[in-house]
């Protein structure tokens, strides 16, 4: 069940007012209401509240070309059902001529909504942290790390322990659900109370259970495409005893997203964090986040189908730690992951990220020029001078 705001506007008409293949879109979004984080749930309601508020003017003005793509493409009642949005749908569209334009009167559309969306959500920013984990067997010093980011480099009086600096912030004043998270490839850390903790390791089983299911769904069932596919695989949902996200219906789902619809995050620990880190900003909008990084095995050779496979079972040849190769992975890592933050208001401007590697002497930082910290920290003053950012 939606929320009465979002429901009391379905009630007034305003979905029926929206040109067809937005409105449908949108539902197709909302109908797993308890599937979504809070954060998507006020985006929702921002974003049709903003539209019901519109002058009827402007709310016409502002769908006009999108309805002209609609005639242009042919989308009518009967191919077009409102609150539906089916893959016949979706091949339509893809398939339609005037699919650049439709795509492009709907960018056109929130061009100018997001704006106002963003103005909003600026307006009740609070201060935020990222911190960015690298594992100590990396075979550099901090010299050659974090060289694609541009921020402050500062010393460190002692070597830089994670557990120490970093995780108590984690477990200080009271947090809103979803709000804090611990996203690793090992279990390096355990996560305070009311901390979202995703570990690759510890979804082993599940991980493996996925892979089984994806090959079975693949060689011994008739699969239309992907889209069909996309459908068989939203049902695999993780069990008890597979992970503790089993037992929260919004993580159950966003654990079985990260690992089905992310490139190679069943088989790669590190590219499982970067995705999960990316995924939890972008829908769940934590107010701190640490992603902790590890030292991931050489890749074995394998085809497009066997990367849902497990490697152990389809090749036999031992597995091989890749320090260099780790290297280079988290070189790109690191900017992907700070790129998606500053995608969205409320991390611009009032984010702290760290980046830094246990064992090592230097740190990176990318932080408002408010942030002070001294160009030589002791631990104990980079703890205090995030904690003191946070306000907590």
């Amino acid at each position: 069940m939606i929320s009465a705001a979002l429901q009391a506007l379905i009630d007034k008409g305003l979905f029926e007012r929206i040109p067809a293949t937005f409105s449908t879109f949108f539902f197709e979004q909302i109908k797993d209401w308890g599937t979504l984080f809070p954060a998507e749930h006020r985006y929702f309601e921002r974003l049709f509240t903003l539209l019901d508020r519109l002058p009827q003017a402007e709310f016409d003005e502002l769908f006009t070309g999108l309805r002209a793509s609609e005639l242009k493409m042919g989308v009518n009642e009967k191919n077009w059902p409102r609150r539906s949005f089916t893959l016949d749908q979706v091949d339509f569209l893809n398939r339609n001529a005037h699919y650049a334009e439709w795509r492009a009167g709907v960018a056109k559309i929130f061009s100018r909504l997001d704006p106002v969306l963003d103005a909003d959500t600026a307006r009740r920013g609070r201060p935020r942290f990222a911190a960015v984990i690298s594992p100590a067997e990396l075979p550099v010093g901090p010299d050659r790390l974090w060289k694609r980011l541009k921020g402050r480099r500062v010393s460190l009086a002692a070597p830089f322990d994670t557990a120490e600096h970093v995780m108590p912030l984690l477990a200080l004043g009271e947090a809103a659900p979803y709000d804090r998270w611990i996203v690793q490839a090992s279990d390096s850390w355990k996560a305070p109370a009311g901390v979202v903790s995703l570990n690759y390791e510890a979804l082993e089983a599940y991980r493996k259970r996925l892979m089984d299911g994806v090959q079975n769904v693949v060689e011994k069932e008739q699969i239309r495409g992907p889209r069909e596919l996309g459908v068989r695989l939203r049902k695999m949902k993780i069990l008890p005893g597979e992970g503790a996200a089993a037992s929260d219906a919004v993580l159950a789902e966003f654990t079985r997203a990260v690992l089905l619809a992310g490139n190679g995050t069943l088989l790669l620990n590190n590219t499982f964090v970067e995705w999960a880190a990316v995924q939890a900003v972008r829908r769940a909008r934590p107010s701190m986040l640490v992603a902790g990084f590890g030292v991931r095995n050489k890749v074995k050779p394998f085809s497009s189908l066997l990367i849902f496979a497990d490697q152990e079972k389809t090749n036999p040849i031992p597995a091989q730690v890749d320090t260099l190769g780790t290297y280079v992975d988290l070189e790109v890592f690191y900017p992907y992951i700070w790129q998606e933050f500053e995608k969205y208001a409320e991390y611009r401007r009032n984010t702290v990220f760290l980046f830094a590697a246990e064992g090592m002497d230097e740190a990176m930082l990318i932080a408002p020029a408010d942030f002070t910290l001294p160009e030589r920290a002791a631990g104990a003053q980079l703890t205090g001078a995030l904690r003191e950012w946070m306000r907590l």
